[in-house]
């Protein structure tokens, strides 16, 4: 009732107010009025005027002259405290640090360092399996699949909340899980039969892709500066798949073909808006479901039954028992999907800009790792090409926060 009676007053009754005065009270005379008003720690600051208190006191005690006598001196005597503005305390020490931002920063960083652990096992029990396994389209059903189960298990188990899909959504994302499917599909061609290294050199290019795609079918005209940075990637891919040891045309071709793909994907879902009542998770859950439907016949088609004991004591002849071939394939599945949707997790904390740079990091930390697993030969020239292009990279990811001048 305090503190409704002063903020209803004050507006009330400002032309009572006199000028403000810039003078500092004493510390006792400080502490002694702050203590009349600061009352049940209020967060919120007031500004009282002496007058109106006086005002109020003096009308409603006209029975009391002597006590107007003394609410009259101790107005004049209190007067250069007019401007004086009471905060009360923080009530614990925590509030005061405000330790939220510290406690986002470790968790954007640990999140970070999962998206980039789990990139490098993946792309190592991948590789390792395609091997002995060559067999992209079913390896890639098969980690779709354990991507679905962990899905609907989430889901089950209430962890994550369950989307209602609409006819109209699911008509607009059936087109981007196409492409995320054939994205993923070219990507393990390529994987089992260029280097590590090298797809991940090529895959680099994918930022000419979003300029291109955004230009015919967003019709967005990008600056002299994103342009600029194209030229490091192209010439620095160039330069890489020209001394590239294990290079083969059906290892670029596929590894090329996925960044089309990939990024048409991106610049369709900006295109066609389906988010909507989506988040980033359940939108990635739901292509995900929808890619497994949609490849498992199709590799079936492409490369029959795989999953016979003949296959797969071919496998081990190669240096990976079925046993070894099994524990791989369900580590290589479990990262797939799991990186994948930590870096959607990462794309709701963070701008579109810091997660482009990230991505950046994670594929030099990627290329390094697999070059010493693997014991990848490695020319000069070709580490000044992929050095090249993945600077390239970064700098397309910082021309895309310079904003045209408006003419």
């Amino acid at each position: 009732m305090i503190q409704g009676t002063a903020l209803a007053l004050s507006p009330s009754t400002s032309f009572l107010k006199p000028p403000c005065r810039n003078s500092i009270p004493k510390p006792s005379q400080l502490s002694a009025s702050t203590s009349l008003i600061q009352l049940d720690n209020l967060t919120c600051v007031h500004r009282l005027s002496w007058q109106t208190l006086f005002y109020t006191f003096s009308s409603s005690s006209s029975s009391f002259p002597s006590f107007n006598k003394i609410s009259a001196s101790f107005l004049f005597s209190s007067r250069r405290y007019d401007d004086l503005k009471v905060r009360a305390a923080p009530e614990s020490a925590e509030e005061a640090s405000n330790p939220s931002g510290m406690v986002k920063t470790l968790q954007l960083g640990a999140l970070f360092g999962i998206w980039y652990l789990l990139n490098i096992y993946f792309n190592i029990y991948n590789k390792q399996v395609l091997k002995v396994y060559p067999f992209p389209a079913t390896m890639t059903a098969f980690q779709f699949g354990c991507g679905t189960m962990m899905i609907l298990l989430m889901w089950a188990f209430n962890l994550y909340p369950k989307p209602n899909i609409t006819r109209s959504q699911l008509g607009a994302i059936v087109p981007l899980a196409v492409a995320h499917t054939m994205g993923n599909l070219l990507t393990n061609i390529s994987l089992g039969k260029v280097a590590v290294s090298f797809t991940h050199t090529i895959k680099a290019m994918e930022p000419f892709f979003t300029v291109l795609f955004s230009a015919l079918l967003l019709a967005e005209r990008p600056t002299v500066w994103v342009v600029s940075s194209l030229v490091p990637i192209v010439g620095g891919v160039a330069l890489a798949s020209f001394t590239e040891a294990s290079f083969n045309w059906i290892g670029f071709s596929s590894a090329m073909a996925s960044n089309l793909t990939n990024q048409s994907r991106n610049v369709l879902s900006k295109k066609l808006m389906v988010k909507e009542s989506l988040d980033n998770i359940n939108l990635f859950s739901v292509i995900t479901i929808i890619s497994f439907i949609l490849l498992v016949p199709s590799a079936i088609l492409l490369e029959g039954v795989k999953f016979t004991p003949a296959y797969l004591h071919s496998a081990a002849s190669q240096g990976l028992n079925v046993r070894e071939l099994c524990v791989r394939s369900l580590l290589a599945g479990f990262c797939f999907h799991t990186y994948q949707q930590v870096s959607y997790k990462i794309l709701e904390m963070v701008s579109p800009v810091t997660h482009s740079v990230g991505n950046c990091v994670k594929r030099v930390v990627v290329i390094v790792s697999t070059v010493i697993f693997f014991q990848t030969p490695v020319s000069p020239i070709n580490s000044l090409g992929t050095g090249l292009a993945l600077a390239g990279v970064f700098l397309y990811s910082r021309a895309k926060t310079i904003k045209p001048k408006p003419n």
